[in-house]
C-alpha cells in the first residue's frame, strides 16, 4: 500500500526513463543480429526483463548492467531450442513479437506468462502466422496463451490488419523476415513505428506505403549500437501532473516524440495547456526533445479515430487530465483499452468515479465532466503499471489522501515512479 496526499507545487527536471517498446526492441534485434550489440538508457523495468530471459534461454549472451546492456548476437540461426517453457511475465510486447520470430525459427517452443497474459487475445497474430505456414496452437484454437509453435518454411503474406497494433504488425514482420518473398502489412490507422524505424537500423530494407508496410524475405540483421529515447507513455504521468497541480512547472529530459506516439502532446495542446518543446533532434531514427510543462487553465476535447493508437497507452491519465478541464471530454473508438493488462475503461472509470470524479463508461471510450474537485479514498493499481501511475498523480490533487494497493505493479515500466515523483514535490 502506498499513500500519496496533496501535492502544493510540483517543481524541477526529470530524466524519463528508457522508452519500454524500444528498449524490448532493442533486445530482440540485437539478438538475432550478427555481432556486438550495445544499448544504453535501457529500461530495466520487469517487462523488458521478460525479454532477456527469453533470449538468453535460447542461447543469446547478454549482460546487463542497470540500463545497459551488451548483446553478442549469432544471427537469426544461432537462435536454438529452448529447453523449457519462454515465460513473458505481463509482457504482450515480447509475447506477440516472439511469436512472429519464432514462426520462422524449426524447432518448437511453448510461450506463457501471468494471469493477465493468459487473458489476452493473441490470435491477432496467431491467425496471420498460421497463414503464412507456421504450425501454432493454443488454448482456444490459438486465442489463448500458452501458445506452441512448430515454426519454419514460412511464405510471405499480404495482410490486412483488422486492429491498429504495433503488436501484430510487428510479430508479422518478424516473422516475414524469415518467409519466401514479400509479406506486407495494412493497417487501418497506423501504428507506433518501432520496429520499421529499427529494422532499418540494423540494416534491413523496409518499404513503407501510406497504412502499410513490406519486408522482403531472406534479410539479415548487422549489429548496432541503439541509445534509447525516454519513454513518452511514462513523460505523460508527468505532463498531466505537471498541467494539474497548482503552482507546477516540470521538465522533462530526453523524451521520445516520435510522430505515432506523440498523439499525448497533440490533446495537451488542444486542452490549452502550457507546454513547450524544446532541443529536439534525432537519435538512432527517432525524434527526441526535452518538454516543459506548467499548471493552466484546460478545455475538454474530443479524442478520436486516427489519434487513439497515438495515445492508446495515454488514455487513463488522459482521462484523469479531463476531470480538470474546463466542460465535456469525449473518449471513443478506444476499444483496444479492454484488452490492455486490465480493461482499462471499466478500470478508469471505477477509480476515477470512487475519487470522485464524473466520468461515464461507454462500449469504446468513456465521457469526463469537469472541472471536479477529487476527494481521496482507497483504489488499486489492478497490476496495471498504466492504472496505477495515474492514481498516484490523481493522490497529488485530492482533498484526503489516495491509499494505493499493488503499486508495486508501477515497477513494470517506471521502477524510479515513486522517487522521482518526491524529488518534485520538494521542488528538486
Amino acid at each position: 500500500m502506498e499513500t500519496i496526499v496533496q501535492a502544493q507545487s510540483l517543481k524541477g527536471t526529470v530524466t524519463i526513463p528508457g522508452d519500454k517498446s524500444i528498449s524490448h526492441r532493442a533486445i530482440m534485434f540485437g539478438s538475432i543480429a550478427k555481432g556486438t550489440t550495445r544499448i544504453t538508457n535501457f529500461l530495466p523495468g520487469a517487462d523488458c526483463l521478460s525479454t532477456i530471459s527469453c533470449f538468453k534461454q535460447m542461447g543469446v549472451q547478454i549482460e546487463q548492467d542497470g540500463a545497459s546492456v551488451v548483446v553478442e548476437g549469432k544471427g537469426i540461426d544461432g537462435l536454438r531450442e529452448p529447453s523449457e517453457l519462454l515465460d513473458v511475465g505481463n509482457s504482450g510486447t515480447t509475447f506477440r513479437l516472439m511469436m512472429g520470430l519464432l514462426a520462422g525459427r524449426p524447432f518448437h517452443s511453448v510461450l506463457a506468462g501471468d494471469e493477465s497474459i493468459a487473458k489476452r487475445p493473441m490470435n491477432r497474430v496467431t491467425v496471420p502466422l498460421s497463414q503464412m505456414g507456421a504450425a501454432i496452437d493454443g488454448r482456444e484454437n490459438g486465442t489463448f496463451a500458452p501458445i506452441a509453435i512448430r515454426g519454419g518454411n514460412l511464405s510471405g503474406i499480404t495482410y490486412d490488419s483488422p486492429v491498429a497494433s504495433a503488436q501484430v504488425k510487428s510479430g508479422i514482420l518478424l516473422a516475414g523476415l524469415q518467409a519466401d518473398g514479400v509479406t506486407t502489412v495494412t493497417e487501418t490507422h497506423r501504428s507506433r513505428n518501432h520496429t520499421e524505424n529499427m529494422l532499418e537500423g540494423f540494416g534491413v530494407k523496409v518499404k513503407r506505403d501510406g497504412l502499410s508496410v513490406s519486408v522482403e524475405g531472406g534479410q539479415h540483421l548487422t549489429a548496432t549500437n541503439v541509445e534509447v529515447p525516454g519513454d513518452i507513455s511514462s513523460a505523460a504521468f508527468f505532463l498531466v501532473a505537471g498541467a494539474i497541480v497548482p503552482n507546477s512547472t516540470l521538465t522533462l529530459l530526453n523524451v521520445g516524440i516520435n510522430e505515432t506516439r506523440s498523439g499525448i502532446l497533440d490533446v495537451l495542446e488542444q486542452m490549452g495547456a502550457s507546454l513547450s518543446i524544446k532541443n529536439k533532434r534525432v537519435v538512432n531514427q527517432e525524434e527526441v526533445a526535452d518538454l516543459t510543462i506548467s499548471t493552466s487553465d484546460l478545455s475538454g476535447t474530443t479524442i478520436e479515430g486516427e489519434m487513439i493508437p497515438r495515445l492508446i497507452d495515454e488514455l487513463p491519465v488522459i482521462a484523469l487530465l479531463a476531470t480538470q478541464a474546463n466542460g465535456k471530454t469525449v473518449i471513443r473508438n478506444a476499444e483496444e483499452l479492454k484488452v490492455k493488462e486490465t480493461n482499462r475503461i471499466d478500470a478508469v472509470v471505477e477509480a476515477l468515479q470512487t475519487l470522485g470524479a464524473s466520468v461515464t463508461g461507454t462500449p469504446d471510450g468513456m465521457v469526463i465532466e469537469g472541472p471536479t474537485r477529487l476527494h481521496g479514498g482507497q483504489v488499486s493499481s489492478l497490476g496495471d503499471h498504466r492504472i496505477g501511475m495515474m492514481l498516484a498523480v490523481a493522490g497529488c490533487i485530492t482533498e484526503g489522501s489516495v491509499q494505493l494497493e499493488l503499486p508495486e505493479a508501477i515497477k513494470v515500466s517506471y521502477p524510479d515512479f515513486f522517487e522521482h515523483l518526491k524529488q518534485l514535490r520538494a521542488g528538486s
